[in-house]
């Protein structure tokens, strides 16, 4: 006779979470809804904590530091500088006094150099993309050769056209002067007035692949069968671009140009490697400016009101570009 195994009985089953257990507490249950919700912001915690200290605490520190006569002379114990107040701020802002009048003219020459720069990074940029929007053979070459001003390091891009644009053995020279014969004589291009060009020369030459990268993209999302619908409607190039391209990709150049002068207006790195720490009256720009009032002539305090001075102009100028697109991108009620 075979013996049967009595049934397993089933085991017990816990509590339903948030119900009391056997002790009297609470099993906590997190919502799925809140699971899902902060799971992102603790994600994003750590690239906050590194923005807290890499920008937002030196900004800090250096707004701090604009109120105080902060000089050589307090450089080992910064913290015993006196507060000065204002007075650096209206130090800077005296145009009839030296100091003054060297700010102006660096923030005169930095509002033409940025406007030239992102004028024609966008016109080069919007002229290459349109022109490589159809396909044909070596297209994706050209866009490789297009993008290699962008893919080079800034300092070996900036270190190679100093090369190129010195007096005597720059390929510049040679090839303006002795070959195509169109200077009397080899202009100087690293100080002078023509330091000037030089250097929006280089901005335009780094910067305008980027134009070219965001545009090109934008040009992906442009249906075909509008163009190809204009085209059986008797639309030419021009009418094209100025009723289907230009339209289509003004989402694009809003950010693109807001971009691109926020770029070249902090741009630090082209002109001191071009100049060094002293650039040439007419290359003057406002970054080098503060750098050399800051470091070259010890005056801390001085050098943080002009950089707070320039963060309030780039808020204000950047508040007033969005809210003027924001107006034009809105529908007509």
């Amino acid at each position: 006779m075979t013996a049967t195994a009595p049934p397993r009985s089933a085991p017990e089953a816990g509590p339903p979470s948030g119900k009391p257990a056997a002790g009297g507490r609470l099993r906590p249950r997190i919502p799925v809804r809140l699971r899902q919700i902060g799971l992102p912001y603790l994600l994003l915690f750590p690239a906050l904590i590194l923005e807290l200290l890499i920008h937002l605490v030196p900004m800090v520190f250096g707004i701090v530091i604009s109120f105080k006569g902060l000089t050589q002379f307090f450089i080992r114990d910064w913290g015993s500088a006196p507060w000065s107040g204002l007075d650096n701020y209206k130090l800077a802002v005296k145009f009839n006094q030296p100091v003054g009048q060297a700010l102006l003219h660096s923030f005169w020459v930095t509002c033409g150099f940025t406007l030239l720069s992102v004028a024609f990074c966008w016109l080069i940029g919007t002229t290459a993309a349109i022109l490589l929007q159809d396909a044909f053979r070596g297209r994706a070459l050209l866009r490789a050769i297009f993008l290699v001003p962008y893919a080079l390091p800034v300092y070996t891009a900036v270190i190679t056209w100093t090369f190129m644009f010195q007096q005597d053995t720059g390929l510049v020279n040679h090839v303006l002067h002795d070959q195509l014969h169109l200077t009397s004589d080899k202009p100087f291009w690293l100080i002078g007035p023509n330091s000037f060009w030089a250097l929006v020369i280089v901005s335009v030459w780094k910067g305008w692949p980027f134009a070219f990268l965001c545009l090109m993209a934008g040009l992906q999302n442009i249906p075909r069968e509008l163009y190809e619908a204009a085209a059986m409607d008797g639309a030419g190039i021009w009418q094209q671009i100025r009723k289907i391209t230009m339209p289509s990709l003004r989402p694009v150049n809003q950010v693109l140009v807001l971009v691109l002068f926020l770029w070249t207006f902090n741009d630090f790195n082209t002109p001191y490697v071009m100049f060094g720490q002293s650039a040439p009256h007419a290359a003057d720009l406002i970054s080098i400016h503060i750098y050399q009032s800051s470091f070259i002539t010890w005056n801390f305090g001085s050098g943080s009101a002009m950089s707070v001075l320039l963060l309030l102009f780039l808020l204000v100028v950047t508040a007033i570009y969005l809210l003027l697109t924001r107006k034009r991108g809105e529908p007509d009620a």
